[in-house]
């Protein structure tokens, strides 16, 4: 695979967290650095994704995160390190609970249960993919759709994210969906190669998860991504992994949103591989503020 080893690396700096065993209390604690960007807050899916890095530092390497549940609770600044607190729930037979708190300033900022798991046999179903999805190869990539664009937010999205991010259906960067149906489809894949280390795609996969799982709201009320005002925010975030995958390989996201309401909308997820087998499934709640309608 060939593609962009400098933008991989950083999220593979992000991932490679640093450990302090003299500062450990009930916890254990990590730090963890964000990227230059030119956003005002950190991006939802790091924090995640340090978190994974963060708890899986402290289970039996045979087991891998299967599942996570976690609340946004401040935005992070993107100029200061997270350190993250790790506390031992349990380790039982073939599974180990862990609690992850990241914090600044003395404060959390996520608050995250995930739960690891050894491999085990047993029953085996799953849903079949969706949708019949153009070639990922076939489809424009962010740069072709908004590299153009004199913007920072613009040129971070279509040239330094890790990953590349294919629409299926018509993106609403700069303009919204006609049709204002409730779902969308995108293919993604880091943009080069990642190391083969399972618990590393798990973690990258949640970071990637949280590009556009919010994206379906918008395209049911025919707004894009530049409305005037528009402000958004993840509240929360669940995710559960079912099979194993690599991230630098191609992956559609399927997405849904089966609600709106109270300036908060859902959003659902599933990753499939190009086989058709469901690897994951994703669901956030998010904050969706827009001036016409004021804030109460």
């Amino acid at each position: 695979m060939t593609g962009d080893l400098g933008t991989t690396q950083i999220l593979l700096d992000l991932l490679a967290l640093d450990g302090d065993n003299e500062a450990r209390t009930d916890e254990d604690i990590f730090v963890g650095q964000t990227p230059t960007q030119n956003r005002n807050r950190v991006f939802g899916g790091q924090v995640l994704a340090q978190s994974i890095m963060a708890a899986t530092r402290t289970v039996d390497e045979a087991r891998v995160v299967h599942s996570l549940h976690g609340y946004f609770l401040r935005p992070g600044d993107p100029n200061q390190n997270i350190t993250f607190g790790v506390q031992r729930l349990r380790d039982g037979r073939s599974f180990s609970a862990r609690r992850v708190h990241a914090y600044q300033n003395g404060e959390p900022i996520l608050s995250m249960i995930a739960s690891f798991q050894e491999p085990s046999e047993g029953l085996e179903h799953h849903d079949p993919m969706p949708i019949e999805a153009p070639d990922p190869e076939s489809l424009p990539t962010t740069a072709d759709l908004v590299g153009h664009l004199n913007h920072p937010v613009a040129k971070e999205w279509a040239f330094e994210r890790p990953f590349d991010v294919r629409h299926v259906t018509e993106p609403i960067y700069l303009a919204g969906d006609k049709n204002q149906v409730a779902d969308s489809a995108v293919w993604l894949r880091t943009t080069s190669a990642m190391p083969d280390d399972l618990a590393l795609h798990r973690a990258a996969l949640a970071y990637a998860s949280d590009y556009v799982l919010l994206e379906p709201i918008l395209r049911a009320h025919g707004l894009a991504w530049v409305h005037p005002g528009l402000s958004i925010a993840s509240l929360d975030h669940a995710m559960w992994w079912h099979q194993d995958f690599r991230v630098d390989q191609w992956l559609l996201y399927v997405l849904h949103s089966p609600s709106a309401s109270s300036a908060r909308g859902l959003g659902t997820g599933q990753f499939f591989n190009r086989d058709g087998q469901l690897v994951a499934t994703v669901a956030q709640e998010g904050m969706i503020r827009l001036p016409e309608f004021g804030k109460k």
